[in-house]
């Protein structure tokens, strides 16, 4: 059985065990879901939004508290923890403000079809499984909670095993909210555990934020049950810098981007494709930046990056290196782990990465850059669609055409135009191919589990 339980990644003590919930545990927190469902679809979207209001303001005010849990449970720095609450927080305020006009009916051409009314209408599904990772253990969860609930779903919580108490969290914040009892529960499961939830008939859809092998049997399952689904997979975002751009800037955003929380985000850029014409610059400025990032302690307000999650992550990232460096890939900086406690590796960068190294294909989830020198924007565009991922993707120009042509070709359910790639409320949120579909945030992130349902009135 999956160990659930807080291992402090600076230490790699733990902390904190817990016994996962038994089937019959699992059982009643699935038809209390179901049972509050049955009322909770009637409430008035006011009502869901002062509660959702309320959640947000208790994620503000304990945003220090909040986030040396998350930084305990998963090794990010504390700035970014807190960040990622008030993150969260945004958020939940926006949707309480704009669910009212998200769910408004949407009158359609009546004459055209023969009636003498006709619109679109927007109903909640019902219980909906969240099978979500830890690298953003409060975010992953209000994206889909936050639109979820004000759109009448209720939430079937299973967080990664290795952050419980983020997890046991974020059920107590609903509640503490104000939202009625059952609208947003914890399931403490292993991954083992998923499919009989997701089959349970009283479930009606999931989502799922993680790995693609975790993608594929959510949908594998649900697709067999005939249950909706959005998947958030992984990346290996593109980063493009042509000989137009700021190069300073480009170099500083490209290790922003590669170490934001500690190189574990789906979005960060991992694959920088530099025009040849400003290929010896950016690598400069890149290299001299990745170095200057201070690794350490993850509660020191002075640490830029902190130690992995896990310490199979480490592994993990060790073996792209070694296996890019055996088969002829220069190391330009970091590269060796560090002595002493804890699951650190420092920001690396990796060049002349070529199709036989793993790096080139897979995703590399820690602090390692992979660097790539072309000429021209058509092989910038095809080096950066040479991935089966196509989650984000960044390209720095100041050329219109240039602009126009990266937007309209790069692969990617993002692009990102002299700007580092994140997530906002306000924008749909996904990826295509190996990434997954469906889309978060945004009013398409609420729809997404609503029935859309045609009303024609003769």
């Amino acid at each position: 059985m999956t160990a659930i339980a807080t291992t402090n990644p600076a230490t790699g003590r733990v902390e904190k065990t817990f016994d996962a919930h038994p089937p019959e545990e699992v059982d009643r927190r699935i038809r209390r879901a179901a049972t509050a469902f049955a009322s909770y679809r009637t409430t008035r979207v006011a009502e869901r939004a002062a509660w959702m209001n309320a959640a947000a303001d208790i994620l503000d005010g304990e945003a220090e508290r909040i986030g040396a849990l998350l930084t305990t449970e998963m090794g990010k720095t504390l700035k970014a923890a807190e960040a990622e609450a008030r993150k969260c927080a945004n958020a939940c305020r926006y949707y309480a403000g704009h669910a009212e006009g998200f769910l408004a009916d949407r009158p359609a051409d009546a004459a055209a079809v023969g009636a003498s009314g006709a619109y679109v209408r927007y109903q909640p599904l019902g219980p909906v499984l969240a099978v979500m990772p830890w690298n953003f253990p409060l975010w992953q969860v209000i994206r889909f909670a936050a639109p979820g609930l004000m759109a009448g779903n209720v939430g079937l919580l299973k967080h990664s095993s290795n952050v419980p108490q983020t997890a046991l969290f974020l059920e107590e914040l609903f509640r503490r909210a104000g939202f009625p009892e059952g609208v947003f529960q914890t399931l403490l499961i292993g991954s083992g555990d998923v499919e009989r939830v997701l089959r349970d008939p009283r479930v009606r859809a999931a989502t799922l934020t993680g790995s693609e092998p975790a993608g594929r049997s959510v949908a594998a399952i649900a697709g067999d049950e005939i249950k909706p689904t959005v998947l958030e997979l992984g990346g290996s975002d593109a980063f493009v810098v042509m000989p137009s751009a700021d190069v300073g800037a480009a170099a500083e955003a490209a290790a922003t981007s590669r170490c934001l929380n500690n190189g574990q985000s789906c979005i960060s850029a991992k694959r920088f494709i530099v025009d040849t014409g400003v290929a010896d610059e950016f690598e400069r400025l890149f290299v001299e930046a990745m170095r200057a990032r201070r690794v350490g302690d993850p509660m020191d307000e002075a640490t830029d990056v902190g130690p992995l999650a896990t310490e199979q992550g480490r592994a993990d990232v060790e073996e792209f290196v070694a296996d890019a460096a055996g088969k002829g890939a220069a190391v330009l900086c970091g590269g060796e782990r560090p002595d002493g406690p804890g699951w650190y590796y420092p920001p690396t960068v990796v060049s002349g990465v070529t199709p036989d190294m793993r790096m080139f294909h897979e995703e590399v989830f820690g602090p390692v850059a992979s660097l790539f020198r072309v000429r021209g924007v058509s092989k910038a565009v095809e080096v950066a669609n040479a991935t089966g991922f196509g989650l984000g993707s960044n390209a720095w120009t100041r050329e219109p055409d240039e602009r126009e042509r990266f937007v309209r070709e790069l692969d990617a359910g993002q692009v990102f135009i002299n700007g580092m790639t994140t997530s906002y409320p306000e924008l749909p949120f996904g990826g295509v191919k190996r990434s997954g579909y469906g889309r978060e945030l945004s009013e398409q992130g609420m729809h997404a589990f609503c029935n859309v349902k045609t009303v024609w009135i003769a």
